[in-house]
C-alpha cells in the first residue's frame, strides 16, 4: 500500500485530515498540502500532472486511458478538502471519482463521485459509504452551480460519531455512527486519499443510454488547494449530550443548508427506495441527524 503513517502519542496518524471552519476548539492545526509532497501520480502516464509549483493538478482521460492519483499519507478523522474543477462540455460517460478507501475485503470507504453529462445538463454528485467492504448507502444530488466554471471545494468531516460531506462548506449529507443499532461505522481502518478520471459510459450517463464522445477527447478535471486538519482529542470524545458534538461541526444555519439542499437538490435517496429493500429499510435509515 505504499507509505504508511506513524502514530503518536494522542493516538492520532500523523496527517489526519483538513481546512476550515469546523470550530476553533476542536482543531489542532491545518496544513495546506503541495502536490508534490503529499501525492503520488499512480496511474495514466502523462494523463496525471502536477504543475505551478506542486499547487495545481490535472487528470485527462483519453480513448486509451484514465488517469489517477493517491496520498502518500493515510488518514484516520479529521477533515479533508480539496477544489475541483470538473470536465466541462460534453462529459457523458466519464467520472470523476474523488474519495477516501481503506484496502482488502472488508475495507471502509467515504466516496464523492462526479457523473458526467451532456452539454447544458448539470452533473450528478454520487456519494457512498462504505464500512466492512458494504457499500449500497448512495445518495445523490445535482449542485446549485456549474461545477466546471470555476473551482469548488469538496469536503469530508470524519469523526467516531459521524461522517460529513460538504460543498462549499454546505452540508450535503450526514451518515451518523449506528452501532447501536448493529450497524458498522468506519473508525478503525487508516485510509488514503484516491482520485481518477475514468471511462464508465456502461452505466455513468443515464444508466450507460448516453455514450462518452471520443471526438471531445482529451476530457480534463483540474485540483487545487488540499488541506488537511488534525482534530484535538477533547473533539473526538463521545460526549453526554449529544448535542455538543453535532453543535461544534454543524450549527442551526448549517442544519438549515443541509435541509435546503437534500430538499431542493437531492434526487436519489436510498433510505426512501421502499422498491429496492422490499423487507425493510437499512437500520441506519432510522437515525437522523
Amino acid at each position: 500500500m505504499g507509505s504508511t503513517s506513524h502514530h503518536n502519542n494522542n493516538g492520532f496518524y500523523v496527517g489526519v485530515m483538513v481546512i476550515v471552519a469546523v470550530v476553533a476548539s476542536t482543531m489542532v492545526g491545518s496544513c495546506e498540502g503541495n502536490f508534490n509532497q503529499e501525492f503520488d501520480l499512480t496511474w495514466g502516464g502523462n494523463r496525471a500532472k502536477i504543475f505551478g509549483g506542486g499547487q495545481l493538478l490535472s487528470l485527462s482521460l483519453d480513448r486509451v486511458s484514465g488517469s489517477g492519483f493517491q496520498s502518500k499519507r493515510q488518514y484516520l478523522f479529521g477533515r479533508i478538502d480539496m477544489q475541483l474543477k470538473l470536465v466541462a462540455g460534453n462529459s457523458a460517460g466519464t467520472v470523476t471519482a474523488y474519495y477516501l478507501s481503506s484496502q482488502g475485503p472488508t475495507h471502509d470507504e467515504i466516496d464523492f463521485e462526479f457523473l458526467g453529462n451532456l452539454s447544458g445538463d448539470p452533473y450528478t454528485l454520487h456519494t457512498n459509504i462504505f464500512t466492512q467492504g458494504k457499500g449500497d448507502r448512495e445518495q445523490q444530488f445535482h449542485l446549485w452551480f456549474d461545477p466546471t466554471k470555476n473551482f469548488h471545494t469538496y469536503s469530508v468531516i470524519w469523526k467516531p460519531q459521524h461522517i460529513i460531506f460538504l460543498v462549499d462548506n454546505i452540508p450535503i449529507r450526514v451518515f451518523k455512527n449506528a452501532e447501536s443499532m448493529g450497524v458498522p461505522f468506519p473508525k478503525n481502518q487508516p485510509m488514503r486519499i484516491y482520485s481518477s478520471l475514468w471511462n464508465a459510459d456502461d452505466w455513468a450517463t443515464r444508466g450507460g443510454l448516453v455514450k462518452t464522445d471520443w471526438a471531445k477527447a482529451p476530457f480534463t478535471a483540474f485540483y487545487r488547494n488540499f488541506r488537511a486538519t488534525q482534530f484535538s482529542s477533547a473533539s473526538l470524545r463521545p460526549s453526554t449530550r449529544s448535542s455538543e458534538w453535532q453543535a461544534s461541526d454543524i450549527d442551526a444555519i448549517g442544519r438549515r443548508r443541509l435541509r435546503w439542499v437534500q430538499k431542493y437538490f437531492m434526487i436519489y435517496n436510498y433510505c426512501s427506495d421502499f422498491k429496492r429493500f422490499p423487507h425493510g429499510l437499512p437500520a441506519e435509515c432510522r437515525s437522523r441527524f
